[in-house]
């Protein structure tokens, strides 16, 4: 896994063998990135990172620059291994938040620029998260929320639906508020 742009590109992040995350490939993940160069000024950004992983969306926000990065994850492992790497890499205005995403985006009461959230693509509910995001007002008045998922989930009926992307077997879909 590396770092694609930013103050640590070309940084490479080698996780242990016992992390279990499927991280976005480095293929989507560039694309997505190359999408929100066009997008967003990545240093005016509150950033919410969900089902956190390995960290590397958040790492490569925070290598971006971004004003602040929060990354929730509830394994243990993934949590420490993400607290050790914002150490070593000495992110500044990097939260790393132990705790299950459902409950944390029911009791948030910040707003944030971009939501991101990769659930695992066979995790039953997890269009849940987009539905609490509108429902708790959790973006800001421009924020963008993008949910990875597979092929198999359509969103372009919801009433916030803004645009998709598709990268292998990578699907992006991204909302708004209306």
């Amino acid at each position: 896994m590396r770092i694609i742009s930013g103050k640590y590109r070309g940084r490479t992040i080698v996780p242990p063998r016992n992390l279990r995350a499927r991280p976005t490939t480095d293929f989507a993940k560039e694309n997505l990135f190359n999408v929100l160069n066009n997008l967003v000024d990545f240093e005016e950004l509150d950033v919410l990172d969900l089902f956190s992983g390995t960290g590397s969306i958040s790492y490569e926000f925070a290598s971006r620059e971004a004003r602040s990065v929060t990354s929730v994850e509830i394994n243990s492992v993934h949590h420490n291994f993400i607290r050790q790497t914002v150490r070593d890499l000495k992110f500044e205005n990097f939260y790393a938040v132990k705790a299950n995403v459902f409950l944390y985006l029911k009791s948030c009461a910040k707003k944030f620029d971009l939501i991101f959230s990769d659930a695992p693509y066979d995790l039953e509910g997890s269009e849940e998260v987009v539905k609490l995001v509108f429902e708790r007002d959790l973006l800001s008045e421009d924020g963008i929320l993008i949910f990875e998922h597979s092929k198999e989930k359509d969103f372009s009926s919801h009433a916030n639906f803004w645009q998709s992307r598709s990268y292998g077997s990578v699907q992006f879909s991204f909302f708004k508020k209306v």
